[in-house]
């Protein structure tokens, strides 16, 4: 890749999204990773609308592991996997008590042995929580980078490998956040505005496949 198209990116999308931020809503590392771990095949709207009542009442792990499962259930239920989910949570925040005094470890190793935490969840808190470089790879993100050109690669720990390699640590928490809205207001899945993209002319997908068709 070349360096002068890199740079480009990372000077586009800093002109584009320059307000670029974690959506979901928090006031700690813990409340930072049960909205990430809610947050699989879900919104952070409606992660946030869940975690407005959870948070309120349950702050920290200590307190949510206060109440049964079924009542965690029951907040959570608006959002889907809400049982394998609430599961979790409760597992996660047994061992952030017993093990880390009720603090979440700043550490990925630590993190991914979280019951539900796995590498993207675990990045998400190291780059928003504590501030670590560190490159989350979700759906938008792995979708914009390859059309970018940035990776080839389909697998998210592949994908991160490839832009940590390419782009500056002292970009990836906010490339990572632009990547994310790009994708959501412009790289859309489906029906991507690529004619009015501010990145098209160094998107490998543009120039390749749809200026073609």
């Amino acid at each position: 890749m070349d360096k002068n198209k890199v740079h480009n990116i990372i000077k586009l999308l800093a002109e584009t999204y320059p307000q670029a931020k974690c959506d979901l809503n928090y006031q700690t590392p813990f409340q930072l990773l049960i909205a990430t771990i809610l947050s699989a095949q879900t919104t952070d709207q409606n992660v946030n609308k869940v975690t407005a009542q959870l948070f309120a009442e349950y702050p920290t792990p200590q307190k949510l592991l206060q109440i049964p499962v079924s009542k965690l259930e029951k907040i959570i239920n608006p959002i889907g996997l809400y049982k394998t989910k609430a599961k979790r949570i409760l597992e996660t925040c047994e061992i952030l008590v017993r093990e880390y005094n009720g603090e979440v470890p700043s550490d990925i190793d630590k993190l991914t042995k979280l019951p539900g935490v796995g590498r993207k969840t675990a990045n998400v808190v190291l780059a928003n929580a504590f501030k670590i470089p560190a490159f989350p790879v979700d759906t938008h993100v792995k979708r914009v980078a390859k059309r970018l050109g940035l990776t080839n690669e389909t697998d998210p720990e592949k994908v991160e490998r490839d832009l940590t390699n390419l782009i500056p640590s002292e970009y990836w928490i906010d490339i990572h956040h632009r990547l994310i809205y790009h994708g959501r207001k412009t790289c859309m899945a489906r029906k991507p505005k690529c004619n009015s993209c501010p990145l098209n002319s160094n998107c490998s997908y543009y120039l390749t496949s749809y200026l073609t068709t």
